[in-house]
């Protein structure tokens, strides 16, 4: 490894608001509302405020596929939330999310709205809510839930850790790209291995696992992710190609993956959905023409 120029931590941190990268206009060291904003309310009920990244598109996948199987309850409006414009530190966002972070869903579906925030936990309220795609007990459960949180726990070294230094950090550093590297490719063989053996990432059958980890290991085997698939060899993960390919295929996971995505081909785009129709009607080459 090449030499760098050493850095000192001061006795004490201060914030440089001009140091951060890409994101560093809405990076703070602190908590709570910058503004006052309420949330809109759609006639659904489920409210979803969220943006098409990785984690928000494990929730929208995880709408879809109920849908696909026919639960009713589980009709949703998906209201955009644009983070780097600092949507989500609105008052009303904040209140449904502390953490100040998508995806965050509100479920009306009671007497009183109750907020679900932390991707894993919305789908494990969707999944109990709903009685699907997780399993009920036992060794299954145990199983999918490792591995829901192992996605969960894996996730600030791929995204926050490699993500951010290989394409965000305002300065390529060495050290943290090698380091973060590493482990990207660790965690890519950690589910290859599994995935030798199995035909989703807990077992036999598709589960809250397996939408959970695709939009991150899926989308970073597909290239779709920090434009580092050629720089990681992703090519050579043939079980987690595999897999991506197969969830990637499903109808619902299309659908998912479009909601409140705001970049690629306007044809993927739907920034807002409030109806199984907008699919049809509404993303954004259709708005574009006049549709």
């Amino acid at each position: 490894m090449s030499n760098a120029s050493q850095y000192t931590p001061p006795q004490v941190w201060t914030w440089d608001k001009a140091n951060g990268g890409r994101f560093a206009n809405i990076n703070r060291p602190v908590a709570g509302p910058t503004h006052d904003k309420d949330l809109p309310v759609g006639r659904h009920p489920l409210q979803l405020y969220s943006l098409a990244t990785p984690n928000g598109v494990k929730v929208t996948v995880m709408l879809e596929e109920l849908l696909a199987l026919g639960h009713r309850g589980a009709e949703y409006d998906a209201w955009l939330i644009r983070i780097g414009e600092g949507d989500q530190f609105g008052s009303g966002f904040v209140a449904a999310n502390p953490n100040s972070k998508i995806p965050a869903l509100v479920d009306r579906s009671g007497p009183a709205p109750v907020r679900v925030f932390e991707s894993g936990a919305i789908l494990m309220h969707l999944a109990e809510k709903f009685g699907a795609f997780l399993p009920a007990g036992g060794a299954a459960r145990a199983e999918c839930l490792s591995w829901l949180f192992w996605q969960m726990g894996s996730a600030p070294y791929l995204g926050g850790g490699f993500g951010h230094f290989y394409a965000y950090a305002p300065t390529k550093m060495e050290y943290p790209i090698d380091r973060f590297a590493m482990e990207a490719k660790r965690l890519l063989d950690v589910l290859d291995r599994r995935l030798a053996e199995t035909e989703y990432v807990a077992g036999g059958d598709y589960t809250v696992a397996d939408m959970a980890a695709w939009p991150w290991y899926g989308g970073l085997a597909k290239g779709w992710l920090y434009g580092a698939a050629e720089f990681l060899q992703v090519q050579d993960y043939e079980n987690v190609q595999r897999w991506a390919d197969a969830v990637g295929a499903r109808p619902a996971v299309r659908r998912g993956r479009m909601v409140n995505r705001v970049s690629g081909e306007p044809s993927s785009q739907l920034h807002e959905r409030h109806d199984a129709k907008d699919f049809e009607t509404k993303t954004q080459d259709k708005l574009a023409a006049g549709g």
